[in-house]
């Protein structure tokens, strides 16, 4: 234990990511709730962005990790040891998955998830070129961020890859005239950090016939949208159409760190010859997050339907309505609330602390409020969370 203080400890020796850090202490969370070091009570309204989508310390999950730990933790890098907790996670994602997305890349996060996938689809296509849309976000790594057309984020760590072609989501025009063809196309859903945006119907499908038509993957990033945060398990089952490839993270751990690439095995299998090894991790996969993942994909399946996700958005919707704030964007328990300001955002977001609410702001709308709390959150809750918002709106 540092003989300093653990907050003058964590400003002096632990990288800082801004100059303004949050400084909460946080001594435990349990279900809904995070409390800190002087013992105050805060409701998480973003569940660790979209991570703890079955609440905090979820007890299925726990269970699954403590067993684990008693058997083994790491034993070999990626794809060598027949491992049975990843061979469990494979089969309750494949109950849950369409037939055609049966071969799993287990990795350590989102990021590493797309740079899997990148990797996947320019070897299995034999192209190097991707289209991306104009304000996703995917990711911090190298890969990942030069799919992303935000300079602010991305320029300070030119260059990067090149042959990336970005459109804007929705210009169908823009994707049918495009003069490339391209490895693959790449896109969100729901455009989570541009305020939780959502993609319509008809574009999607027109990516999906784009890419029937030339032969590029269709690579879906469900890495926020995934595990029951819109409603259904994945968010494209609303759409009506499969990706080559699924990108999976985030609350797929169930707390632990844990990505995935899932594509039909015919398309994975390139990444085991010429190279061998062709994508590799020593992590990735690992037993006790394998565990952890397979408890967390269990327990979502089996009790999305009494979260009632859906009814929880219309709650939210219902009980969010002030001056200051001028639309409510995004599917489910992924919202984002739209503000007259950048400054009321950032106020509102350090009064709701005050109140007893964790909440945040996104990448791409510093103007808006991040809403995604466990889906298991109450109609109490939600309720009692609304209310707070809109007396601090008022103050």
């Amino acid at each position: 234990m540092p003989h300093i203080g653990n907050r003058q400890y964590f400003l002096q020796h632990l990288a800082q990511t801004s100059d303004a850090p949050l400084m909460l202490e946080i001594d435990r969370a349990e279900g809904h709730y995070l409390y800190d070091s002087a013992g105050n009570k805060y409701l998480d309204l973003i569940s660790g962005i979209s991570v703890s989508s079955l609440g905090h310390r979820h007890p299925e999950v726990l269970s699954a990790i403590h067993s684990q730990l008693e058997k083994y933790m790491h034993l070999m890098v990626y794809g060598e040891v027949v491992q049975s907790p990843q061979i469990q996670l494979a089969a309750a994602l494949g109950g849950v998955l369409p037939t055609q997305l049966d071969n799993f890349y287990f990795v350590n996060s989102g990021s590493e998830a797309i740079e899997g996938a990148m990797k996947l689809a320019k070897r299995h296509t034999g192209k190097s070129a991707f289209v991306a849309q104009i304000n996703a976000y995917h990711g911090g790594t190298q890969g990942a961020l030069s799919l992303m057309s935000n300079e602010y984020y991305s320029g300070p760590y030119r260059p990067l890859l090149s042959d990336i072609h970005f459109i804007n989501a929705g210009d169908i025009d823009a994707l049918k005239n495009l003069e490339v063809s391209p490895a693959a196309v790449v896109l969100e859903l729901i455009q989570a950090e541009r305020g939780a945006v959502v993609l319509s119907k008809e574009y999607v499908h027109a990516v999906r016939e784009f890419c029937n038509h030339t032969g590029a993957l269709m690579i879906v990033d469900e890495i926020q949208t995934g595990m029951g945060r819109t409603g259904t398990m994945f968010a494209f089952e609303q759409y009506g159409i499969i990706p080559d490839i699924l990108v999976l993270g985030k609350a797929l751990g169930g707390g632990m760190p844990m990505g995935a690439f899932i594509a039909r095995k015919e398309i994975m299998k390139c990444l085991s010859e010429n190279p061998v090894l062709g994508h590799i991790t020593t992590f990735g996969g690992h037993p006790v997050c394998c565990a952890a993942a397979t408890a967390a994909v269990n327990a979502t399946s089996k009790n999305l339907y009494d979260f009632r996700v859906a009814e929880k958005e219309q709650l939210f919707r219902k009980h969010l309505i002030h001056p200051k704030i001028k639309q409510i964007e995004g599917k489910g328990l992924l919202l984002a609330a739209h503000l007259d300001s950048e400054d009321t955002c950032k106020t509102l977001i350090r009064r709701a602390l005050e109140h007893g609410i964790f909440t945040d702001w996104f990448l791409y709308a510093p103007d808006a409020l991040r809403i995604a709390p466990p889906l298991s959150i109450t109609e109490g809750e939600i309720i009692s969370v609304c209310q707070t918002i809109t007396t601090i709106l008022n103050d």
